[in-house]
């Protein structure tokens, strides 16, 4: 791991002040129901953060398992908001174009744009987007005896969408409420 101290440290400055009163004692690893999953316990990307490690925290996957639970944040004895800290990190991460989790991404985008376009999931819509921007032709395949269950006791239909439910209003606000706000 090599520090980098440059102009691409300087992304981290907001999280680095964040966290830059951690004593290291890892209550916040302790305390996260996520770190077993973690390729990097809560308490290591903060040292990371304060050693300006940007390529290898974007590289990681702990700070899209956070599940914003507050756990850390409560329980730290600095009172440091490191659940804001993972969330600025997630912000960061879309912002610079690092996304590393790319499956979850896609996952997300896609259901987004079937609540956008409907007013709700529509989700033989949503799926079939899914493993489209997948583009592995036997994904859906590893899925199809779940489908096939959900299918049987009616919890997924093949209704076609009917049109007028949709929220892109709602979205447009919202983009202009984050360009607004950056």
């Amino acid at each position: 791991m090599k520090t980098e101290h440059s102009e691409a440290s300087d992304i981290l400055a907001p999280v680095r002040k964040m966290v830059q009163a951690c004593i290291q004692c890892g209550t916040c690893t302790g305390s996260c129901p996520n770190a077993f999953a973690m390729d990097y316990t809560p308490r290591h990307l903060w040292r990371m953060v304060m050693m300006g490690l940007t390529d290898e925290i974007f590289n990681s996957l702990t700070f899209y398992l956070c599940s914003a639970c507050y756990s850390c944040t409560l329980r730290c004895p600095r009172g440091l908001p490191l659940t804001e800290a993972m969330e600025t990190l997630k912000q960061i991460a879309v912002k610079e174009n690092r996304l590393v989790n790319k499956p979850s991404q896609l996952f997300y985008r896609n259901f987004m744009e079937s609540v956008r376009r409907h007013g709700r999931v529509r989700e033989t819509e949503f799926m079939t987007l899914y493993f489209m921007d997948m583009k592995h032709p036997f994904l859906p395949f590893r899925y199809m005896p779940l489908g096939l269950k959900l299918l049987r006791k009616g919890k997924l239909s093949f209704q076609l969408p009917s049109g007028g439910n949709t929220l892109d209003a709602l979205f447009r606000k919202a983009v202009e409420a984050e360009e607004a706000n950056p």
